[in-house]
């Protein structure tokens, strides 16, 4: 397919995998016929042409499941199409369950399945042993079928990709190196290559393992690094069938497939080894790593475990090849914040076969469309820090990564490797009270506080698990008392100069005008009226804002305020994250304990909901934002950094018996009782004011016009077809977790987005969208019985418009 390099395309993709080949496919699906495909080698030559040809389906959430599953679609199609062997084939797939813990966490993969379309039975370990002959079950607790998985050949696959590109009029140029990318005004102009340069309006990268180098040729960070991953060709006395479901052992570490007339057995181990951080050898193409024997032992002794007949069987191939992963085994996938029209789809996880057509189709129609086409969140660059493309913390994670994808996917559960990256001024004070850390964007913050005599650590499970009670106490500190929260990991943005006012109206749904002082809740919203950006704006000058959003969040909100700010306006924004330590002093107390460690009045008239004041604590001046996240009277004090400390001890000093710690869990649980929305989670850029229930916080007439104002009002005139609903569960034992799916008269109408227990309810709450083509309206909701499906039984719930906890907010205004 080699062509000669052109000097001008529309869009140039760097990596001829299976990525950059589907997206080819999907661009010029879409009508764009200038594309160009550069491959430095020849096509599947990387990672694709060793991959196992897994086509499996379920994932973690239900945008990744939608993902997922829109690969057997393509591949069904795909040799009819273009009249190339692509080695597809729909076997049906297969994971088993050594223990009850594994069986939990399946049953719940099978309501998030379900709650995606996709088609799941669960089924015991002697249905599992009839469409698996081989396998021994006598050890097994259960198992679940997905009769839509398959698998395919992932070179033919890749090729007949890029024929049907080509056939649609893309250039494909083999043998041609990505060498720099050149930019203008902060957008991509040209790539330059071994062969030339071509001039282009888009620029995308798939270049698999070399993508954080070409990443770096953009000044783009792209956090991934190869690792390597095995797999052995076992033959068997006799031919095993084709038509074999491929099968998951994760308590085992192993996976099959038959290929050849053998079975093709992989793993992946708890302890990876990272490659080619130093950088990959200049000619490596279809190459091969030298193999780890121990961790191929362990293999080996597992699949003969899983099936007796690879008893006498010896390896007639054993392969080590490089994959790419990235810290949170979640790819990459969007626009790359430092360089406009710079776009990312790599670091696939060892699952780009199965989830590279979906990623590259929704890929596609944002390029074209200039918008994602659904929520992508999940899987989003600007989900990273610059410090994740270092590597030092490529090659720490690394070791994790792997693992991580056989291994138990406990809520909550919390990586060890590559920590501590970011710590508050009060980590070692907090650490010396139990605090026991979790991480978020590089922070170490305090998910829960341990008493005396136990351990700070983790002991994971599906159900209550050991910091449960612990949580609870702070939760309801927080409810009757006061509780003291470390939130300094929010991230804080100044918006300053002449033009700030200006730019922040246009950006913002709620008026953000009026004196200084004053504390705005808004959103930030794209054309379509989705929710980009969920904040607080703090007017602290005529001519200076505060922006405080969370910390996960924090690198897309910079990126979508900079990157609206037109060239030449008087307006600057500028991170000031690290300048300030925030401690959230919350609860019916919190005004009691202000009160004795300064001298400001904070009473209800002098510092009312939602206003800043300059209060002095200790040594220090601090901003007083009487604002909260859990429902209680409350305030979030913005101390300098070096001041931290002092204040911290000064409040502790001050103190009532009454005063508690409390981490995330706790803030977690209180704020799901209130119902307050959780960007990233219940509320996306999917999803408008009008969607979430947050309709209260859009000032449709304010001048000027907001970005997506024009789309608020032609769905205000629409039914509501879609709504935001807050959910509690009946009975006090199930715990949510969220994408659980939602039964209205017995038909699936949803899914839950979040949940927590509420302590101060007794049982479990959440988040959750109904959906219906005839309006979701009050009568609409009061008309239906609801029930949640969690791990596959369904739960009776109430659902309401309104939170469960203090629907008036009364107590946050006391």
């Amino acid at each position: 397919m080699s062509a000669t390099v052109p000097r001008h395309a529309r869009v140039v993709i760097a990596g001829g995998g299976i990525t950059g080949c589907s997206l080819a496919y999907h661009l010029t699906e879409l009508g764009w016929r200038d594309v160009v495909l550069l491959e430095r080698h020849t096509l599947s030559s990387g990672t694709t042409w060793h991959a196992a040809g897994l086509v499996s389906q379920l994932r973690a959430t239900q945008t990744l499941t939608k993902l997922a599953a829109a690969a057997g679609r393509l591949y069904e199609r795909l040799e009819t199409e273009t009249g190339r062997p692509t080695g597809f084939r729909v076997t049906g797939g297969l994971t088993v369950a050594r223990t009850r813990e594994r069986m939990e966490e399946l049953k719940r993969g099978v309501s998030t399945a379900r709650a995606a379309g996709v088609q799941a039975e669960l089924i015991g370990p002697r249905e599992a042993g009839r469409l698996w002959p081989l396998m021994r079950t006598d050890d097994l607790v259960g198992a679940v079928y997905f009769p839509g998985d398959g698998v395919t050949h992932p070179g033919n696959t890749a090729l007949a990709l890029g024929e049907a590109a080509r056939r649609r009029g893309a250039i494909i140029c083999e043998g041609v190196k990505v060498t720099g990318i050149a930019e203008r005004r902060g957008a991509v102009e040209a790539v330059a290559t071994d062969h030339g340069e071509i001039a282009c309006d888009v620029a995308v990268n798939c270049g698999g393992m070399w993508a954080r180098e070409i990443g770096r040729l953009a000044g783009a960070t792209v956090p991934l690094c190869a690792a390597e991953h095995m797999y052995v060709l076992l033959p068997l006395a006799g031919p095993v069938s084709p038509e074999l479901p491929a099968l998951r052992d994760p308590d085992g570490l192993i996976y099959f497939r038959e290929r050849d007339g053998c079975l093709l057995m992989g793993g992946f181990g708890p302890a990876s080894r990272p490659w080619g951080l130093d950088g990959i050898p200049e000619g490596f193409a279809f190459g091969r790593l030298d193999t780890d024997w121990a961790q191929c032992r362990l293999f080996l002794d597992n699949a003969r475990a899983r099936v007796p007949a690879l008893e006498a069987a010896e390896p007639s191939e054993i392969f080590t090849g490089p994959e790419s992963f990235t810290p949170d085994t979640r790819f990459i996938l969007g626009e790359a914040p430092e360089l406009r029209n710079f776009f990312v789809a790599a670091g696939f996880n060892s699952t780009g076969i199965a989830s590279a057509p979906g990623a590259t189709q929704a890929l596609a129609r944002w390029i074209v469309e200039g918008a994602p086409p659904m929520d992508l969140w999940d899987v989003d660059i600007r989900r990273f820090s610059r410090f994740q493309g270092t590597a030092r913390y490529l090659r720490e994670r690394t070791v994790e990564s792997l693992g991580v994808l056989y291994a138990m996917h406990w809520p909550f559960r919390q990586p060890e490797t590559a920590r501590p990256v970011r710590r508050s001024p009060f980590h070692e004070r907090l650490a010396a009270r139990g605090a026991c850390f979790g991480v978020v964007a590089g922070w170490e913050r305090p998910n829960w506080y341990a008493p005396d005599g136990v351990e700070p650590a983790y002991a994971y499970s599906y159900n209550r698990q050991n910091w449960f009670p612990y949580a609870a106490e702070e939760h309801r500190a927080v409810r009757d008392s006061v509780g003291l929260f470390d939130q300094s990991t929010f991230a804080k943005f100044l918006v300053q100069g002449p033009a700030a006012e200006a730019v922040l109206q246009r950006l913002c749904a709620n008026d953000v005008g009026g004196p200084a002082g004053r504390v705005v809740y808004t959103a930030m919203l794209n054309e379509r009226g989705g929710i980009e950006c969920d904040l607080t704006v703090t007017r602290l000058a005529d001519d200076r804002y505060l922006i405080v959003t969370g910390a996960a969040a924090g690198a897309h909100d910079y990126h979508w305020i900079a990157s609206h700010i037109p060239p030449g306006t008087p307006a600057v924004i500028t991170d000031v994250t690290s300048a300030f330590a925030v401690l959230g002093v919350m609860g019916p107390g919190a005004r009691t304990l202000l009160a004795r460690c300064t001298d400001a009045d904070v009473s209800d008239a002098a510092a009312p909901f939602a206003s800043c004041r300059d209060l002095s604590i200790g040594y220090a001046h601090v901003w007083a934002l009487r604002i909260t996240y859990v429902g209680e009277l409350g305030w979030e004090l913005y101390i300098p950094t070096e001041y931290a400390v002092g204040v911290y001890d000064a409040l502790l000093e001050r103190g009532t018996a009454g005063l508690r710690h409390a981490g995330y869990h706790a803030m977690d649980s209180l704020r799901c009782e209130k119902g307050y929305r959780a960007w990233g989670v219940d509320i996306t850029g999917r999803d408008t004011p009008l969607d979430a229930g947050l309709g209260f916080a859009v000032a449709f007439d304010k001048a000027p016009a907001f970005i997506g104002r024009d789309a608020l009002l032609a769905q205000r005139a629409r039914p509501r077809t879609r709504r935001l609903v807050n959910l509690t569960l009946d009975d006090p034992a199930p715990l949510l977790f969220g994408e659980e799916p939602i039964y209205r008269n017995g038909v699936l109408a949803g899914r839950v987005t979040s949940g927590a227990y509420g302590h101060t309810l007794g049982r479990s709450v959440g988040l959750g969208y109904l959906e219906s083509e005839d309006g979701v309206t009050s009568a609409f909701l009061a008309s239906g019985t609801y029930a949640v499906e969690v791990a596959t039984e369904r739960v009776r719930a109430t659902i309401g418009l309104r939170s469960p906890y203090d629907p008036a907010g009364v107590r946050v205004k006391a």
